[in-house]
């Protein structure tokens, strides 16, 4: 999604959003990330105002009134957390950790495919069809990617055949290298 990503190209405005909507947004997080719950009031403060990127391929970004690029979504989609925000608050998406012969392929913007997820190097934990995760190398401590799964944990393991996880964002696409939005 994010593999030709240009700034200067992408973005098409920025609109500052009502606090009607911010709570709207606020609950929408809370409701898909209930361990951030009690982080969220440091992220995206109620006093303070934050402003919706819009981009094209209908891709939105929450913006903190700092520029800090925090949660991204394609068209109606389900919010995702940028990967500098996930490296901050790392324990609010399950984590799917695939082995190291992945790793250059996750970062060259790969989906990643069943047989990484169940070779010795990985681990897996338990979720359903189209979740939202954090990608994480083996040997390493940050997340290397956000995607949603394709198939359940229990069906990657069954199948161990084609894509497991959709890669959305990794590290070094265009929204990492996004400079703060003003």
């Amino acid at each position: 999604m994010f593999k030709k990503f240009d700034e200067k190209e992408s973005i098409s405005g920025v609109q500052q959003l009502k606090s009607s909507v911010q709570k709207g947004i606020r609950n929408k997080l809370i409701e898909q990330f209930p361990l951030l719950e009690t982080y969220l009031d440091t992220i995206l403060p109620k006093k303070d105002t934050f402003r919706l990127v819009k981009c094209h391929d209908h891709v939105e970004i929450i913006v903190h009134s700092s520029g800090e690029l925090l949660f991204f979504r394609h068209r109606e989609g389900p919010w995702m957390p940028t990967l500098r925000l996930l490296h901050k608050y790392p324990f609010f998406l399950p984590w799917e950790q695939v082995d190291k012969g992945a790793i250059r392929f996750v970062l060259s913007g790969a989906n990643i495919m069943c047989p990484g997820l169940t070779s010795p190097g990985a681990i897996m934990t338990p979720v359903e069809k189209g979740t939202i995760v954090a990608v994480m190398a083996e040997g390493k401590q940050h997340a290397l990617a956000v995607g949603t799964t394709a198939l359940s944990t229990d069906d990657i393991a069954k199948v161990n055949k084609g894509i497991g996880i959709e890669n959305v964002h990794y590290l070094n696409d265009g929204l990492w290298q996004m400079k703060a939005v003003k």
